[in-house]
């Protein structure tokens, strides 16, 4: 574990300042040169904080021998340990944020946005046959309000990280950062089960040219892209869902949907089964009524396979029997199907010394972690729903 060294970081505080040293302070924790763990915030107060040894003997009420009129406080300059502490907790926050359990997050795209729910125009794609261009005739115009969703309203989510007296004076930095990693787990977490509800379809949020319509459809909707009793258990219930990938149209062309699959989404029971599926050396065929087989080369391999057990559980909320959930996969292409649309990142702020929480609750800083954003439905033509 790497050792800090403290009056080495507060020289170089002191002559970088604080935005190139939390600069550099980010990338060494970025790069996991450096991880959260190996601060102490005891020790950088006492190496950031003018005179820290002695203002961390002062946060024992019984150095002030007697009432404490907290002057040892005023006037303190504890930016540099904020900033480094801040920075410190934001790497620990951000880590478990990211948590690679989330996989839903890894599969869609994160679309930056400054408003709260937007109208995204598209291009109303024209039939093929009006692109030829006769000599001395004009070029046709394509227009941006043919097409469009509307995007939901964003939601802000946030927790607050408190740094206490006594975290500072017994070092419990462990403790700290343990609180952080909570923080940032819960708000990932939260991220995560709203985009997983749109994926398996228990939130409904597609508003298309002004009409709201579900994620899946088996039947008797302007899309089908909902699979029954296809189990996966081989390559034709891959082949299934292809085929109805296949079978979807542009609306406004007619054409087919120009979709690559390029992902598949099993639950945790069938990971095993998922990749014997798609990673297999040959495909064996027999034609039905024949009993003459082909084997062949597995064409499967180009597939992404992902489990998540967030997932399944998220299918049993919204009241699927375990036996059942456990069957459900999904097949497609995540990033033109599903979208972050993130009005800011997970940021964090902290609280100014000498705050009210100082006083009541021996607080001596708050670190504020939020984010904002909302799970989209982009395209739902791009991914096929496939349960038992």
């Amino acid at each position: 574990m790497p050792t800090i060294r403290y009056r080495e970081l507060k020289r170089r505080y002191e002559l970088d300042g604080p935005r190139k040293t939390v600069e550099h302070l980010s990338e060494a924790l970025a790069k996991r040169q450096l991880v959260p763990e190996d601060f102490s915030v005891r020790d950088l107060a006492e190496a950031l904080i003018p005179d820290g040894h002695q203002w961390v003997r002062e946060l024992d009420p019984r150095s002030a021998g007697g009432v404490s009129l907290l002057e040892s406080s005023e006037g303190v300059d504890s930016t540099a340990f904020l900033n480094v502490t801040g920075q410190v907790v934001y790497a620990k926050i951000l880590e478990a944020f990211r948590s690679p359990v989330f996989v839903a997050s890894q599969l869609v795209d994160t679309v930056p946005t400054r408003l709260d729910g937007e109208r995204i125009p598209g291009v109303g794609p024209l039939a093929d046959e009006v692109t030829e261009i006769h000599p001395g005739m004009p070029y046709p115009h394509v227009g941006f309000g043919e097409d469009y969703i509307d995007t939901p309203s964003t939601t802000k989510h946030g927790l607050i990280v408190p740094v206490t007296r006594e975290a500072i004076f017994f070092d419990r930095t462990n403790l700290v950062l343990s609180r952080a990693a909570e923080v940032g787990e819960i708000l990932g977490l939260n991220k995560e089960k709203r985009l997983l509800d749109l994926v398996i379809g228990q939130t409904n949020n597609y508003k298309w040219k002004g009409t709201a319509y579900d994620t899946y459809y088996a039947s008797g909707g302007p899309w089908v892209n909902e699979l029954a009793g296809n189990e996966l258990v081989d390559w034709t219930d891959v082949d299934a869902a292809e085929q109805i990938l296949a079978d979807i149209l542009d609306p406004n062309t007619g054409e087919p949907v120009l979709v690559q699959a390029t992902t598949v989404l099993v639950m945790p029971a069938y990971r095993h089964a998922a990749h014997r599926v798609f990673n297999a050396a040959e495909i064996t065929y027999t034609e039905e009524g024949s009993a003459t087989q082909t084997t062949a080369a597995n064409p499967l391999g180009r597939y992404t396979v992902r489990e998540s057990r967030l997932a399944y559980r998220r299918i049993i909320a919204s009241g699927q029997a375990a036996a059942d959930a456990k069957k459900w996969w999904f097949f497609g292409d995540f990033r033109k199907a599903f979208a972050y649309m993130e009005n800011w990142p997970i940021t964090v702020t902290q609280s100014p010394p000498g705050s009210e929480a100082d006083f009541n609750q021996d607080v001596v800083v708050r670190f504020k972690a939020s984010e904002r954003g909302a799970a989209a439905v982009i395209n739902p033509r791009y991914v096929v729903k496939c349960t038992g």
